[in-house]
């Protein structure tokens, strides 16, 4: 099974390490190969809803790097989307990623339909925003028929939420309830794949 995991920061950090350990943890089963995609190098621009892809089923208006994340989410059989806090928000860039995606669902409206999908999300303050961002990223899961889910109760209800104490990959090494969710959203994520996959 293919995972992708595309990071929304716009620099190197805490999202990107949780990111790549969370591939990490799944690469060590045979079943899984994972591909990693991070905006910070790419030029993604904005959708400027200028709806050519619904008149032209797909086609988007805009050429950039979109078009290798377009190929690898046609490909993926999980997606994972991590992302820094931004005011409560997930990061700008990532939503670009979101909101571009209106081309592939344009030229099919079940292309995503029973992928599965897991966030990640880490702010600077403990109660930072993480749920309203894993929220964000749900929405766009549920409306593209992508199934949703988390670590579960008693520990990560929505899914991974971590802190990083303002001070990056080093701020959420340290934080251990925060890594508690992420592992447990990881295996519920893996566990799922492998019972309704295959």
């Amino acid at each position: 099974m293919k995972i992708l995991g595309i990071c929304g920061s716009p620099r190197e950090g805490a999202s990107e390490f949780l990111l790549k350990r969370a591939l990490e943890e799944l690469e060590s089963e045979d079943s899984f190969e994972t591909i990693f995609i991070s905006v910070r190098d790419k030029d993604i621009s904005p959708c400027t809803h200028c709806n050519d892809c619904v008149e032209t089923k797909g086609k988007c208006s805009i050429r950039d790097d979109m078009d290798e994340i377009y190929d690898a989410l046609r490909e993926a059989d999980g997606i994972i989307l991590a992302s820094p806090v931004h005011f409560g928000s997930i990061s700008a860039q990532l939503k670009a990623v979101i909101d571009r995606c209106q081309a592939m669902i344009m030229e099919d409206l079940d292309i995503f339909k029973n992928k599965v999908g897991i966030s990640i999300v880490v702010g600077g303050d403990r109660s930072g925003g993480q749920e309203l961002a894993i929220q964000q990223i749900n929405t766009f899961y549920l409306l593209n028929k992508i199934i949703p889910l988390s670590g579960g109760s008693f520990g990560a209800n929505l899914g991974a939420c971590l802190w990083s104490q303002d001070d990056g990959a080093e701020g959420v090494k340290e934080d251990e309830y925060g890594l508690k969710t992420l592992d447990m959203t990881i295996s519920h994520f893996k566990e799922f794949l492998l019972e309704y996959k295959s």
